[in-house]
């Protein structure tokens, strides 16, 4: 049985850790590739690497058996440490758009501010959900329309209790909660990995192009590090327009690798999504960036000095 390496896990001594394939160990350095770019990390940096490998022959099976059903089981899911967010718990078989759009639409949702609308998605049963930023900005009335299924058919359920939970300005992204006391659990979507993504990949989008709500493109991954204004964006031909902005991009395992929030207008098949290592970070890190009702304007939420400190600053 052949073995295939995965991504290994770099250990730092300052307790931090680095994911990405190891190019070339040295005798005092190591060179790792990360996705958008190559690190060279020295040896006296580094406690442990740990390099997890998998059956190759027991994962074509899993797949192979995954095709060959045609259920629509739901896959194994793992949380995150952080309990906050869900990814699935083994690599998944790619399906149909078809197939995946019937799984996931409930778990994609309409924005709606009285300046305009947006898209955004369900993260977990709780009702937390994530959007862009600027579909938000300034806002102070927000609500959030749900298309929950009922006996096999979609009912639109309009949610006007909606709390803004953390937003970053500059990573345009942003976390909201659905606090209607009549809210039910959320059917939501799992977190997967733009890391893992390979160029020419096929990925789709759902959202509310000027509110044509429920809108389904697909295409592919044209890259996945093109860079504008200082940030690094997934590239694809998915059609995206004014009313995505804040929905999914979804791999064909169904699967979020992406959020999308910009096009370029002058062209066609030019659409582009924050990868979601950036959104898990944001997730990660939520209280960094809570929301403050006393100063709205600021994503950043400054702590009270420990008492030792405020102590001496009185004295």
């Amino acid at each position: 049985m052949s073995f295939q390496a995965k991504a290994a896990t770099i250990q730092l001594k300052d307790k931090a850790a680095v994911v990405g394939t190891v190019l070339a160990e040295k005798r005092d350095q190591v060179a790792v590739d990360i996705g958008y770019t190559v690190l060279v990390i020295p040896k006296s940096q580094i406690v442990r690497i740990s390099r997890d490998k998998e059956p190759v022959a027991e994962s074509v099976s899993h797949a192979k058996a995954a095709v060959d059903s045609d259920k629509a089981e739901a896959p194994p899911v793992f949380e995150t440490k952080s309990g906050f967010y869900s990814g699935s718990g083994r690599a998944l078989a790619t399906r149909t758009v078809r197939d995946l759009v019937n799984q996931l639409g409930e778990a994609v949702v309409q924005v709606r501010t009285p300046s305009g609308l947006g898209s955004g998605f369900i993260i977990n049963e709780d009702g937390f959900l994530i959007t862009n930023f600027h579909v938000i900005e300034g806002e102070t009335q927000i609500s959030v329309e749900v298309y929950h299924q009922t006996g096999g058919e979609l009912e639109r359920k309009s949610y006007k209790q909606i709390r803004i939970i953390a937003i970053n300005k500059f990573g345009d992204v942003a976390l909201l909660k659905i606090d209607d006391r009549d809210a039910p659990k959320f059917k939501y979507v799992l977190l997967g990995s733009a890391d893992a993504l390979a160029v020419g990949d096929g990925v789709f989008a759902i959202g509310s192009p000027l509110g044509l709500e429920r809108t389904v493109t697909e295409g592919i991954l044209s890259t996945k590090t093109r860079q504008m204004a200082g940030e690094l964006f997934l590239q694809t031909t998915a059609q995206i327009n004014p009313g995505n902005s804040g929905g999914p991009l979804f791999n064909l395992r169904g699967e979020v690798v992406g959020v999308t929030n910009m096009k370029i207008t002058f062209g066609e098949g030019l659409g582009f999504a924050i990868p979601v290592e950036s959104v898990k970070y944001f997730l990660d890190h939520r209280e960094a960036f809570a929301y403050s009702n006393d100063n709205p304007s600021n994503a950043y939420r400054y702590l009270e000095p420990p008492s030792r400190t405020r102590k001496a600053s009185l004295e």
